[in-house]
């Protein structure tokens, strides 16, 4: 598209909030479960059109968000309506949960919660600008400095680095905040994407899974303390 890559993570920020730019993307910020602050996020985005960091065009400033968030409770309704959207997209690659899972969302949902405050888990939503659920990164099974990482992106999103960019920020988050050395995640042998965006974003293969039943490869990467 003509326009340049951002070719390091750089912090800059905008009336004391922090703005995180990932490698060869846009900025992905993290203000918490703040979902009533978009408004903020959508000037902030304007001031990085008008004024973007050295290397760094103001075209890819229109991907101030997503912002990944750590999952609260406000983020309810827009993680339901994203799995309702997307159902038959995911069962493309993964089981359907089944008619069950979205009746008793809300039960469900406020059990995630409950789990992530055990520290064993810690799940993250990727927002839109408009409070518009696009995506699912979760840290699992976490133990002894290791963690798996899975995920989901919405079809509409799929395909434009935006599952790479974050699972690459995510891999820093984890190091940086959580304290974790060690990321796995499997795939089946058919979700060419999903190793394409592992790969990536770092991980290399390492031996057979079988997620959700089916044949799988689990992928693995080392993180680094930057």
């Amino acid at each position: 598209m003509g326009t340049s890559r951002c070719s390091r993570v750089g912090r800059h920020s905008w009336q004391g909030h922090p703005l995180l730019v990932p490698r060869k993307w846009s900025p992905v910020e993290d203000l918490g479960c703040r979902p009533d602050r978009l408004g903020e996020l959508r000037l902030a985005r304007s001031h990085l059109r008008s004024n973007p960091p050295h290397g760094c065009t103001a075209f890819r400033y229109d991907w101030l968000v997503p912002i990944l968030q750590r999952l609260c409770a406000a983020h309810a309704p827009a993680v339901l309506a994203f799995e309702l959207a997307n159902r038959s997209y995911f069962a493309a690659f993964i089981s359907d949960r089944g008619d069950e899972f979205y009746i008793h969302f809300t039960e469900n949902y406020n059990a995630l919660l409950v789990e992530q405050e055990t520290e064993a888990c810690i799940f993250h939503v990727l927002v839109d600008d408009d409070g518009t659920v696009l995506g699912r990164f979760n840290l699992v099974e976490i133990h002894d400095g290791t963690a798996v990482l899975g995920y989901r992106l919405a079809e509409n999103v799929a395909g434009r680095g935006v599952a790479t960019a974050t699972v690459q920020e995510l891999c820093q988050l984890a190091a940086a905040e959580y304290g974790l050395r060690t990321l796995r995640a499997a795939t089946t042998l058919d979700n060419v994407a999903s190793q394409k965006v592992l790969t990536k974003a770092g991980f290399a293969s390492a031996g057979p899974a079988e997620p959700g039943g089916r044949p799988g490869t689990w992928y693995q990467r080392a993180l680094n303390y930057d």
